[in-house]
């Protein structure tokens, strides 16, 4: 399957440069969908964070063995937006996994993606030439990536996914943003042919972890470069497609951690990009505290239920496979203890309408 799939990608690549995906932009108010108005909508939300998507993976597998008897927590939404990591287990979720299956998964394969370090003078060694090297090449092979996802997702299409999904990635030769969408209106129909593995692959392409991925002529780069929070993707994705009341939005947004950003004076006084090397990590964090705090405005913040592991003084790496796996679970486990009653009386009464994607339409 990943052999086949590589080499269509090449084939693809080799064809003329498809037009912006901007091009095919509304200009427009679109048209939205009845909603019925004793009816809420719920939203998923599930950040990026590398291996760290242990933690919502682990905290929705809870959800599903306390208050579903094992059932899927994916019923009970009716549209899952996830960045990066979050996406690979948002377009899980929708291709009928279990957030059980995903938890496992990110557990007894996440070696693969990310391979620990040795410990003693050889793991410091080998850390050493990995931190370096990282300046002049892509830190993982995303083989290892794709067969994970091949293995897990086979074939799928986007347009089988039995929940909607928004899936924030960034393309890169033309320069902006690219957001996956299932076929949930009529103006959807884009990427209901695109596979799975390729959604979740291009979500999650971490710049310096993984090289960007070259599919039908577009370069797709991680989406947490400017979606890290995907919270109003989704939102402003359901206000302008159904005619549903802001007040009939209730959204629960995971993340992987809280990794405050402080300038230090070094900073201040030295400047230059050798100083500012990592402010990557502060846009990330800035963009999800923005994006809460937008919805919240437009729906409430009493209508938005976030879920994150403790803060720790030493914050577990993006790719520190072993930390995650002997952390986060237990984390995750501690939030279910402190919100997973009001999770489960405001999400999980009953199961979401069932979502049937739509055909036809405009092309957008």
């Amino acid at each position: 399957m990943a052999s086949s799939w590589a080499s269509s990608s090449l084939y693809a690549n080799s064809v003329a440069p498809p037009p912006k995906r901007s091009s095919g932009a509304l200009k427009r108010r679109r048209v939205p969908l009845p909603w019925p108005s004793d009816q809420e909508f719920r939203i998923l939300s599930i950040d990026g964070g590398g291996i760290r998507g242990i933690y919502p993976a682990a905290f929705l597998a809870g959800l599903e063995e306390r208050y579903l008897e094992g059932a899927s927590v994916a019923r009970y939404f009716d549209l899952i937006a996830g960045t990066s990591t979050g996406g690979i287990i948002a377009v899980g979720l929708a291709a009928g996994l279990k957030a059980a299956d995903l938890c496992d998964l990110y557990i007894a394969r996440g070696c693969e993606i990310f391979p620990p370090t040795r410990s003693g003078i050889l793991g410091a060694a080998q850390r050493l030439v990995r931190n370096t090297s990282r300046y002049v090449k892509y830190r993982y092979d995303r083989q290892a990536l794709m067969r994970v996802l091949c293995d897990t997702l086979g074939d799928r299409k986007l347009g089988e996914a039995r929940t909607r999904l928004c899936i924030p990635s960034f393309e890169g030769r033309h320069g902006e943003v690219y957001i996956f969408k299932t076929p949930h209106h009529p103006d959807f129909r884009k990427d209901a042919s695109e596979q799975m593995t390729k959604v979740a692959a291009a979500t999650a392409a971490a710049p310096t972890f993984f090289r960007p991925l070259e599919d039908g002529g577009y370069t797709f780069v991680d989406g947490d470069v400017w979606a890290n929070n995907p919270i109003m993707i989704a939102l402003v994705d359901v206000l302008s497609c159904f005619s549903v009341s802001r007040r009939r939005v209730r959204i629960l947004s995971l993340g992987c951690g809280d990794d405050p950003y402080v300038v230090g004076r070094w900073q201040t006084w030295l400047g230059g990009m050798l100083a500012w090397w990592d402010i990557i990590y502060a846009a990330m964090r800035l963009q999800s505290l923005n994006a809460l705090g937008q919805a919240g405005l437009l729906i409430g913040a009493d209508r938005i239920t976030r879920a994150i592991p403790s803060t720790s003084d030493n914050e577990i790496q993006m790719d520190d496979w072993t930390r995650a796996v002997a952390e986060l679970p237990g984390a995750a486990e501690a939030t279910l203890d402190e919100l997973g009653e009001s999770i489960s009386k405001a999400f999980l009464s009953e199961p979401a309408r069932r979502y049937e994607p739509i055909s036809g339409g405009s092309l957008a």
